[in-house]
């Protein structure tokens, strides 16, 4: 009997155990499967062992171990029939949701990377500088350096300046440099061939006006090349973009033409008014613009219209200067430049306006 009993024992304690061990499994697969239950606001009663208060040190001694007592309570609930068989299905559909799932393709990694995709769309390209953005620049700068003094341009000096910005953003600045410097050297050369067409008796005004033109465009492509000018130019060249061009009209122009336009003007100047004022004195200021060299070619021409060119007056040349004044005086009135009434000109006052102190003040600027 004791050993029967033994045996009983020792075979409910090991049932007991697998039981135990299969929930504890079977909790931990539920816990896999779904998010653990919320905790009870209420504590759970403590539930009686069977046999009253007797039978309490026995499940005391159960919750001690199995070598200090025998587990007398009820058996624990039994597990859950269909758990393992959960489990196997939810693997397997998770299984087919990712076969279902298609691999990504070349085009789909694409479409993912858009702000690559939009950045790319900005860039601009040599080819779309030279068929989209040049083309405007290039219709632009003809407008500019063919307008006359006074007219209205129908440019977009915004869109002009914009393209300029957006070129020079995306690393075109030394291709836009190249074609401008090319697009103005052919526009010069044009220019030089049509003076050296004109007439003598149309030379000089042909020559200002080609020169005041230039000068005028000069002031609005300068600032509309700007961004350029700031970032290329200056930065990596070391120059500046107005003297490089007024350097272009030197060359090409004002050097192949000087020689033939320095007699012109002597010969209009011994000659009053043969030339308007206005006139003689652009190009005198402008060739001295472009190169202040020219002045040893004609001082006395040069001085006439641009301050301290000639040294400073003397007390031993006053004598000369009261003789250039007379001269110029005789001259205006051969051409019919009358002085004016003289009758109420004071006795004496000749004398006094020319005398060698009257002369001496008159000339007191030099």
């Amino acid at each position: 009997m004791e050993e029967s009993m033994e045996e009983e024992e020792g075979g409910s304690y090991e049932a007991m155990m697998d039981d135990q061990n299969h929930n504890n499994w079977e909790a931990a697969v539920d816990g896999f499967r779904q998010p653990p239950p919320p905790p009870s606001p209420m504590p759970a009663p403590a539930r009686e062992p069977p046999g009253g208060p007797l039978l309490a040190p026995a499940a005391a001694a159960d919750r001690k171990g199995p070598k200090e007592g025998l587990p007398l309570g009820p058996p624990p609930p039994p597990p859950e029939a269909n758990g393992v068989v959960m489990m196997v299905k939810s693997c397997d559909a998770a299984a087919a949701a990712a076969k279902a799932v298609p691999a990504p393709s070349p085009g789909s990694t694409i479409n993912i990377n858009t702000s690559t995709s939009k950045f790319l769309m900005n860039v601009i390209t040599i080819e779309d500088y030279k068929s989209t953005y040049w083309p405007k620049l290039d219709g632009a700068i003809d407008q500019l350096l063919t307008q006359s003094p006074g007219d209205y341009i129908p440019i977009s000096y915004e869109q002009i300046y914009s393209c300029v910005y957006k070129c020079v953003c995306q690393q075109h600045s030394e291709q836009m440099y190249s074609d401008l410097i090319k697009k103005i050297t052919n526009h010069l050369e044009r220019v030089s061939k049509e003076l050296q067409a004109s007439p003598p008796d149309l030379y000089i005004e042909r020559f200002n006006i080609a020169l005041g033109q230039y000068m005028g465009a000069l002031q609005s492509i300068v600032p509309l090349f700007i961004y350029m000018n700031k970032f290329y130019i200056e930065t990596k060249l070391n120059r500046d973009l107005k003297d490089d061009l007024i350097k272009l009209f030197t060359e090409h122009v004002a050097e192949k033409h000087i020689y033939s336009l320095m007699p012109l003007l002597l010969e209009a100047q011994s000659t009053p008014f043969q030339v308007t004022p206005s006139t003689m004195a652009n190009i005198v200021k402008g060739l001295y613009t472009l190169r202040p060299e020219w002045v040893q070619m004609a001082p006395a021409l040069f001085s006439k219209f641009i301050p301290n060119i000639l040294p400073p007056a003397v007390e031993s040349e006053l004598s000369e200067y009261a003789a250039q004044d007379q001269k110029l005086q005789r001259e205006l009135m051969q051409n019919g430049f009358m002085r004016g009434d003289q009758s109420r000109k004071r006795a004496g006052d000749e004398l006094t306006y020319n005398s060698p102190s009257a002369c001496a003040s008159s000339r007191g600027y030099r």
